[in-house]
């Protein structure tokens, strides 16, 4: 033990490890208490009741074992996601990865920082078996029970979605509510890591951090109970945990229906950020991510042979002109600063080299910055396929399918998450955020109320291997639940203690 570490003052009994446990014993605890815990997923009932699955699969000791701290973390990367040996966890590494407070931050109130870096093998081991047992969008019924009865045990009162696939839950009271959202659906991708929590569900992968998601905003919620508990919580928070994020229709709406939104004065939430090492954050006030739209254009015609075009349609040559001409058309008919985008992912018409199809087809996505372009981007695309296939004789249908919007975080409330984030882990790790071309439907949420959404470092520093998200070998490094959930943790008490909103 390090002098620092010997001068750190008594855990207060509210506090303590249970059992007086020393960091090995604790982690053989937690591995072996998440698993008896969700490894047949019981009802709320039976939760509440103390009851719990019985524990009879090996695998969940494996998923829950190795904690990937950062000398293990940056081994996994080099070897491009192959765990070595000389990478694998140590169990004592657990203090250094997650500190009490960071340097240069402010620490968080009740001594929760304390009680933070005591859970965080706990919060890890979570993290691990939501990755090994991923759910697909709109069935995630286990990833919301678990959570569930988690918030339960810490004396919660989590309310289900009415479909059982997702949950909100307010903690303190008041009649202004600060709300904190996170996703729990997985993507349709085989995981490819070789790592003792890979996924156990074949070709389902949590490949955009929404494990991470939901195991820090749990941080938060059992966070803000210690304080709630103690009379010191400053008003109510309400959790969203929401299903549905990577599909359309998206979850967002349905929570929004079930009362998500009532009485919410401001919305925050963060998401995954691979390209951003552990330890910074990217904020940013205004546009954050794009409206993301998808377009299909099917065209029928005369065909026939290709020695004789002009007695036919010619419908490969009438999609090569919408392929090149409606984005470039698009262009010009919109602000250039409204931020729009027109690709095409999908083309199919004919097999014969010979013969002129009868039956054509093209789709792709449009994706915009601006509101204003986005409200008006379907007349104006629509009316331009049209123009262009007119001198082409061939018959078009356009099928136009709204996606999400723009996610425009309020600068009030990028102001305060910013804020919290410095006072969290240091003003100098807040760093100015890219805009995403990428779609997210939180942006549901703020047509209703202020909010904003940051990105979480989740990066292995020095790593050669470069994830990117919705790739089936993403990882991130563990170390970013810590920061994840202080900052939130941060970002609730700073957000009731303004009134602005």
């Amino acid at each position: 033990m390090s002098g620092a570490e010997a001068a750190i003052p008594a855990v207060p009994a509210a506090l303590r490890l249970p059992g007086g446990l020393s960091d090995a014993q604790l982690y053989q605890h937690h591995e072996n208490d998440v698993a008896l815990r969700h490894l047949d997923p019981v009802s709320l009932s039976m939760a509440r009741m103390g009851r719990a699955a019985p524990l009879d699969r090996n695998r969940e000791l494996t998923v829950t074992r190795a904690l990937t701290l950062p000398e293990a973390a940056a081994a996994t990367a080099r070897t491009g996601g192959r765990l070595t040996s000389s990478g694998s966890s140590k169990v004592e590494q657990l203090s250094e990865g997650w500190p009490e407070t960071p340097p240069g931050a402010d620490p968080l109130p009740g001594q929760l920082d304390r009680w933070l870096a005591a859970r965080g093998a706990e919060l890890v081991a979570i993290r691990r078996h939501i990755h090994a047992h991923p759910e697909l969008s709109g069935q995630e019924f286990e990833t919301a029970a678990l959570v569930a009865r988690e918030l339960t045990r810490a004396g919660l009162s989590p309310r289900m979605l009415p479909k059982g696939n997702g949950l909100m839950c307010d903690i303190g009271y008041g009649e202004r509510v600060i709300a904190l959202r996170a996703d729990l659906d997985a993507l349709p991708l085989p995981d490819t890591k070789d790592v003792p929590y890979r996924s156990t569900v074949d070709n389902v992968c949590h490949a955009c951090g929404h494990d991470v998601h939901t195991t820090v905003l749990l941080g938060v919620g059992l966070a803000l109970a210690q304080l709630a508990e103690r009379g010191e919580l400053p008003g109510r928070v309400r959790l969203l945990f929401q299903p549905a994020e990577e599909t359309m229709p998206s979850g967002a709406p349905e929570v929004i229906a079930a009362g998500g939104l009532k009485d919410v004065a401001a919305i925050f939430a963060l998401h995954c950020a691979p390209q951003l090492p552990v330890g910074l954050v990217g904020v940013r006030s205004g546009p954050f991510t794009a409206a993301a739209d998808k377009i299909e254009v099917r065209l029928t015609g005369r065909g026939g042979h290709t020695a004789r075009p002009h007695l036919t349609a010619d419908l490969v040559h009438a999609l090569g002109r919408i392929l090149v001409d409606v984005p470039s058309l698009l262009d010009r008919k919109l602000d250039a600063r409204a931020g729009v985008s027109m690709v095409w992912g999908a083309v199919r018409a004919g097999e014969a080299a010979n013969a002129i199809p009868i039956e054509g087809i093209a789709r792709g996505t449009i994706r915009v910055l601006s509101r204003d372009a986005w409200r008006d981007v379907p007349e104006l695309v629509t009316k331009l396929v049209h123009d262009v296939i007119a001198p082409t004789g061939a018959e078009c249908e356009v099928t136009y399918t709204r996606g999400v919007p723009p996610v425009v975080n309020d600068r009030l409330a990028t102001a305060i998450i910013a804020g919290a984030a410095g006072a969290a882990l240091g003003p100098d790790r807040v760093v100015e955020a890219e805009i995403s071309m990428g779609g997210e439907d939180f942006a549901f949420y703020l047509d209703g109320v202020p909010g904003s959404m940051i990105r979480l470092g989740v990066g292995v520093p020095g790593a050669e291997t470069k994830f990117d998200i919705h790739q089936s070998s993403f990882d991130v490094d563990e170390r970013a639940i810590g920061h994840g959930v202080r900052i939130m943790v941060h970002t609730a008490l700073a957000a009731l203690g303004a009134g602005a909103f």
